[in-house]
């Protein structure tokens, strides 16, 4: 049978974080959609949580088949290199040689030096007096810190990274020429910074990676320069995007804001909360191929046909999620797929929490009267949801 006519993608054109009403009418709709992505061939996309979860946990879809497919996407460039378009056993090599960094109870050894980050930042924006736009000065310096200090990467270099993940993510048009240009520049800073670091060894993820090439050849050269530079722009786009939209939701919810600052030890709960309420991306996730004939949802997907997800769908189905539009801290159970699930479950995903938890503790905690003190200016042209400035005041 052949496939239904795709439609232009039908979701996310609000710019913020309100989610699209056509979301819930489109997961009561039989089967999937078949839509169009502004960039690439035609796919499947899955809404309802129980259809996401399948299509991210099943070895039936594939990722490495992107490497050599016109891939449906938000943005020109393509990414077809790196872990993220690897699947076992290649995948699983890759991953377990930065996984010991990213344990839980290696994360948990960082938190003490996190807090003491971020409030030393809210004591430095304190200093500036109001108001301070909390993107700049707070929520992209704490995760670019922690994570350039974990891989290795000195502080004056920081700022640079910046201009390369908004590069590697925009969806401009002008990019397309750009994308190779700025991945060849991000490739060729990369290997003269693991240049140094062969010569002068440190306690860093970046020697022990480095270790791994030389010394067990584990993985190849540009396995090593992808794998640093995928760590530094994962590492802190998410957390740095979603430190001012959890911060602009809870100021739209007062009274969740004084139910935190009644105790802060709610925060943990209130950060999956979040990331399950709080949707991070304008269009659905990277692609899985079928390997074969697969049903899903209803629908018959040929082997060969790429399946796009939609996380923030998924955690806004009412079959999964009581009250699914609703922010509540009461919730026993919140399987979220805020930080994807199977895997390719977000690598970082304990660090990004910790960082998330201490980051809201010292905002909340140490500014009282904590407000929006100016126009908020959202991203545009970037498939990442958040606000670019967000001027705060206390």
């Amino acid at each position: 049978m052949t496939p239904l006519e795709p439609v232009t993608y039908p979701f996310g054109s609000a710019v913020g974080l309100e989610l699209d009403p056509a979301y819930a009418k489109a997961r009561e709709a039989p089967g999937m959609v078949r839509i169009q992505l502004p960039y690439g061939e035609p796919a499947w996309l899955a809404l309802r949580y129980d259809d996401v979860r399948m299509v991210l946990g099943d070895r039936r879809f594939s990722r490495a088949m992107a490497v050599a497919a016109d891939v449906p996407r938000m943005t020109p460039g393509k990414l077809d290199s790196g872990i993220i378009v690897r699947d076992p056993p290649e995948h699983t090599r890759l991953r377990k040689l930065v996984a010991k960094a990213f344990t839980h109870r290696r994360v948990e050894q960082l938190r003490v030096r996190i807090r003491l980050q971020a409030e030393q930042l809210v004591d430095a924006m304190v200093a500036r007096g109001m108001p301070v736009d909390l993107v700049e000065h707070f929520a992209l310096s704490l995760p670019v810190a922690v994570i350039c200090e974990l891989i290795g990467v000195p502080p004056a270099d920081r700022p640079q990274f910046r201009s390369w993940s908004d590069a590697f993510l925009s969806t401009n048009s002008t990019t397309a020429r750009q994308f190779e240009t700025n991945r060849a520049g991000f490739r060729e800073y990369m290997s003269g910074l693991i240049a140094a670091r062969r010569a002068v060894p440190a306690e860093d993820l970046m020697t022990a990676l480095i270790e791994a090439r030389d010394e067990h050849d584990r993985l190849s050269e540009l396995e090593l320069i992808d794998m640093c530079n995928g760590l530094l722009v994962a590492g802190h786009e998410t957390t740095a995007s979603q430190i001012p939209n959890f911060v602009h939701v809870l100021l739209a919810h007062p009274e969740r804001l004084a139910e935190l600052r009644a105790d802060l030890e709610l925060v943990p709960v209130a950060v999956e909360e979040l990331m399950r309420l709080v949707p991070l991306s304008y269009g659905p996730g990277f692609p899985r191929y079928a390997t074969q004939d697969v049903e899903v949802g209803g629908v018959l997907v040929r082997a060969g046909e790429p399946v796009v997800v939609d996380f923030a769908s998924a955690n806004r189905d009412p079959r999964r999620f009581a009250d699914p539009d609703v922010l509540r801290f009461d919730r026993r159970d919140n399987p979220h797929l805020g930080f994807g699930h199977g895997v390719h479950h977000c690598l970082g995903a304990q660090l990004a929490r910790v960082e998330l938890q201490e980051g809201l503790r010292a905002l909340i905690g140490k500014l009282p009267g904590l407000r929006v003190a100016g126009k908020v200016v959202w991203k545009v042209e970037m498939p990442v949801r958040g606000a670019r400035v967000l001027p705060i005041g206390w």
